[in-house]
């Protein structure tokens, strides 16, 4: 069993925002992480940032834990 890790739990909870987000884009053309931090202001820019540095953080992770078993 794969044990998470706070930052796993961080990076985890980021893509499922993320996910919902570009979900919410596709599907209604509304971005909820721009309604509520405004376009392209500093907050909205950080979350997306901290969105992708999740993906590659979790992509990482799972590439060095599937190599160890």
């Amino acid at each position: 069993m794969i044990r998470f890790t706070t930052l796993d739990w961080i990076a985890t909870v980021l893509l499922i925002i993320g996910g919902l987000n570009w979900g919410l884009i596709g599907f209604f053309s509304f971005d909820l992480v721009a309604a509520i931090f405004g376009e392209m202001t500093f907050m909205t820019r950080l979350i997306y940032d901290l969105v992708g540095v999740s993906a590659i953080y979790f992509i990482v992770s799972l590439a060095s834990r599937g190599s160890t078993d």
